[in-house]
């Protein structure tokens, strides 16, 4: 008899004790701050019916109903999206560390060899902070950067040559400028591995370009598996088997250029680039406390192959658009070029600082088209308040820096191309735009600890190269049409990185005294 009361005591002290939690419970969620307030979607498809291609201007209409904070539920993914700088405040820089983790998209973790072994898709940890320590300091900072500057400058001046010699000739400005970002940037990674004028060369530069096109493509094209994780491994649209493709195919590309790298050290090459750096790492295990391995060497080339040449290249060609249509801002550009190198001179990358105006331009130019409009997804590893309102562990987090870029009750008429803006004291009194993420008016390389990494990199190149076709050409669309033709030919289309929906161009026509200059 005493077992039994001691088990009728145990199971209603229990039941009590569950009650109590229930209750608690109640009381807890009963005050915690709401869900942000967002648009009603269907059952189990949520809002995804309803999204436009146009991503960012659609997140931007939806804010103008629900506020600068809301949320919308895709599949059984609840998204959330940032339209202020307030806000974006709160979750890049109040709750960093909160914040500083990725919903790495089904395609991109195959790109990335498992989101892992990478900068972009690494979760926030000591695998990140080397990766990104290895990177910074070693070849995206200003003292790498200057040290392989001369490789930099034979593939502008590569470009330069190819376009004077179609001078008076439509050139697809964009195309050109993918070739010659695409060059300086494998040339910065891994050197002369690859002998100019080499047959494999050539080759490999044509498949990189079909490559990275094709890759932005997917990363951009929306993804069942992303939207309803569970069925991920159906892979319904058949994304994640192109994408295995084309990330196998890179690979080997990069294995071969890598065993060409340890070939060529043997034979007692001189200098170290950024591959021999991290095939030293590689085989001394990392720094220390974190390994690095084969794998991460493979993952930081394909993040540097990817990530820093359409970003780039698209800028370029969105800059040279505003600048065409804007003959006032192309002779101040020009006037200012003119002053500081001279006709009979070539435009170095020591020059770019010496260039207020131009400078201006390009900041006006990625504040109205951001490289990547909602940056890369935020993903919050805890959950916690934002705005006043209940952000879960695990939502997709937007942050809509085209949105902000184009607030007018942030910018004075926002859609209008103008570099003063940027010249002096900036609207609101601000004396120091600049891309460090500090002011939240103006975010286009990102904020806080996922800043990006090649900021100082894409700055450098996007002002050299503009500097350098403007320097060296007077530019002409290829054929004048009427004011609303040239508006459309602003139209943007939205992916993993904001393009323009249609190709720039122009007929080039050489403005240097001499003609050695071009070669």
């Amino acid at each position: 008899m005493e077992a039994i009361g001691n088990g009728v005591l145990f199971f209603a002290l229990l039941l009590a004790a569950l009650t109590y939690g229930y209750a608690a419970l109640s009381r807890r969620r009963r005050y915690d701050p709401p869900l942000p307030p967002g648009p009603r979607g269907l059952p189990l498809l949520g809002s995804l019916p309803f999204l436009r291609p146009d991503l960012h201007a659609h997140f931007d209409r939806l804010a103008r109903d629900h506020g600068p904070l809301f949320s919308l539920r895709l599949g059984s993914k609840l998204a959330i999206v940032v339209s202020s700088p307030a806000i974006a405040r709160e979750v890049l820089r109040d709750h960093d560390a909160v914040f500083a983790n990725r919903d790495v998209p089904a395609a991109a973790r195959i790109l990335s060899y498992g989101g892992d072994a990478e900068i972009v898709w690494n979760p926030n940890g000591p695998t990140w902070r080397m990766l990104r320590r290895v990177c910074v300091r070693e070849m995206l900072g200003p003292a790498w950067l200057d040290a392989v500057y001369a490789l930099r400058r034979l593939e502008v001046r590569a470009s330069v040559e190819r376009i004077r010699s179609r001078a008076g000739s439509a050139v697809d400005v964009g195309v050109e400028m993918f070739l010659a970002t695409m060059n300086a940037v494998t040339r910065t990674l891994w050197g002369s591995t690859l002998e100019e004028g080499d047959e494999r060369s050539i080759e490999v530069g044509r498949e990189f370009r079909m490559l990275v096109a094709e890759i932005t493509e997917l990363l951009g094209r929306p993804n069942v598996s992303d939207f309803f994780p569970a069925v991920a491994w159906m892979d319904l649209q058949g994304i994640q088997r192109q994408m295995r493709v084309l990330q196998h195919r890179f690979d080997q590309i990069f294995e071969e250029i890598i065993e060409m790298k340890k070939r060529k050290k043997q034979r007692g090459g001189s200098g170290e680039d950024f591959l021999e750096l991290m095939l030293r790492l590689e085989k001394e295990g990392g720094d220390g406390k974190t390994p690095f391995t084969m794998t991460n060497v493979k993952a930081l080339l394909m993040d540097m192959v990817v990530g820093g040449t359409e970003t780039a290249s698209n800028t370029v060609e969105w800059a040279m658009a505003e600048i065409v249509r804007k003959p006032e801002i192309l002779r101040r550009v020009q006037a200012e070029l003119n002053s500081v190198v001279g006709r009979d001179a070539v435009v170095e990358e020591s020059h770019i600082f010496r260039l207020p105006y131009l400078s201006a331009v390009i900041k006006e130019v990625l504040r109205l088209h951001p490289a990547l409009p909602l940056m890369v997804p935020h993903c919050p590893s805890a959950t916690c308040v934002i705005g006043g309102y209940t952000v879960p562990a695990g939502a997709r987090v937007f942050v809509n820096v085209w949105a902000i870029h184009r607030d007018p009750e942030i910018w004075k008429d926002p859609l209008d191309f103008r570099p003063e803006r940027f010249v002096g004291v900036g609207e609101g009194g601000n004396q120091s735009w600049d891309f460090s993420g500090n002011d939240f008016r103006y975010l286009p390389f990102g904020s806080g600890r996922r800043i990006c990494a090649g900021m100082v990199m894409a700055e450098r190149m996007v002002a050299y190269m503009v500097a350098t076709l403007v320097h060296s050409f007077e530019w002409q669309a290829a054929a004048e049409g009427n004011k609303e033709a040239a508006e459309e030919d602003m139209e943007e289309k939205f992916g993993i990185v904001m393009k323009k929906a249609r190709p720039l161009v122009l007929v080039p026509t050489p403005t240097l005294a001499r003609e050695d200059l071009y070669s």
